[in-house]
């Protein structure tokens, strides 16, 4: 029996563009009694690929949906996903030493305002076991060395699989994932570094760019693949600086943009906003 109350529903799809691919997507949903809320559709010329995410509420059971959405999508070679809107996403979060990033995701998803269930926070050091714990959330301690990589990277795709987990954020996580679990992980890891890549690479980026007397410091969200710091690019963001920011004023700043530029790419994700384009996103935001 169908509930008094229908369900909300986000539905993404990308497919090799043609006509009649909203006319039978919006028929499709209105078959199911379904009451589009929002919709965003974008063609690209230069892939020639449609992409299209429908927000919609319909009494329709998920069952009755996944089978119409799958022979549409046989008419039209779509790539989709289908979710409940509003599903908090299963999330776990990378880290190092810093902490500006995860303490950021994790008083927003306390606070209700991003759309991630964090099931755990691993580390490949202690640092930031107590401000993992004091949000109420598993530390998992996985060190790294040259040696132990291969192990490690087993075991923290073991616990993806184990926990349920849907996305994997590098929240200034400082390792280099190895093209294996880079593979493993496509389309669903997200990564935040300073923008200042390629220009200041290694230790101490922030002392570099002020050396060299930077005017805007930024960050660049992006999915994690193969290629170091290449993966196609969710969000960026800066802020403008003059010639009395110290080094610590740019480090202090960069903190500051690294965490906003974070959050909304990993809300976009988990509002099945982004869709990937090959080396580049489409964001629905």
């Amino acid at each position: 029996m169908p509930s008094d109350r229908p369900g909300s529903w986000i539905l993404s799809l990308s497919c090799p563009d043609r006509p009649g691919i909203v006319h039978a997507v919006s028929g499709l949903l209105a078959s199911h009694e379904g009451n589009i809320t929002e919709s965003q559709q974008f063609g690209d010329p230069d892939t020639g690929l449609f992409f299209m995410r429908v927000e919609f509420a319909s009494h329709a059971s998920r069952d009755e949906l996944d089978a119409a959405v799958t022979d549409l999508a046989e008419r039209f070679t779509m790539t989709w996903t289908l979710d409940v809107a509003g599903r908090p996403m299963r999330t776990i979060v990378l880290v190092s030493r810093a902490a500006h990033c995860v303490n950021d995701l994790l008083f927003r998803e306390r606070a209700g305002t991003l759309p991630v269930d964090i099931a755990a926070v691993v580390g490949n050091h202690e640092t930031l076991r107590d401000l993992a714990e004091f949000y109420g959330k598993p530390f998992h301690h996985i060190p790294v060395t040259a040696d132990t990589k291969p192990e490690s990277e087993s075991r923290l795709l073991a616990l993806v699989e184990d926990l349920g987990v849907e996305l994997v954020v590098l929240a200034r996580y400082m390792q280099i994932l190895s093209p294996e679990l880079s593979a493993a992980l496509h389309g669903r890891a997200i990564n935040i570094h300073h923008s200042f890549l390629p220009s200041f690479k290694g230790a101490r980026p922030y002392f570099q760019a002020h050396d060299r007397g930077v005017k805007l410091i930024g960050a660049t969200a992006h999915y994690v693949t193969a290629d170091l710091d290449e993966g196609p690019i969710i969000e960026q963001d800066v802020d403008r600086v003059d010639h009395t920011a110290t080094p610590e004023t740019l480090t202090a700043l960069g903190a500051d943009v690294e965490r906003r530029a974070l959050a909304r790419a990993v809300g976009w994700h988990a509002e099945h906003r982004v869709l990937l384009d090959g080396h580049r996103t489409i964001v629905f935001s």
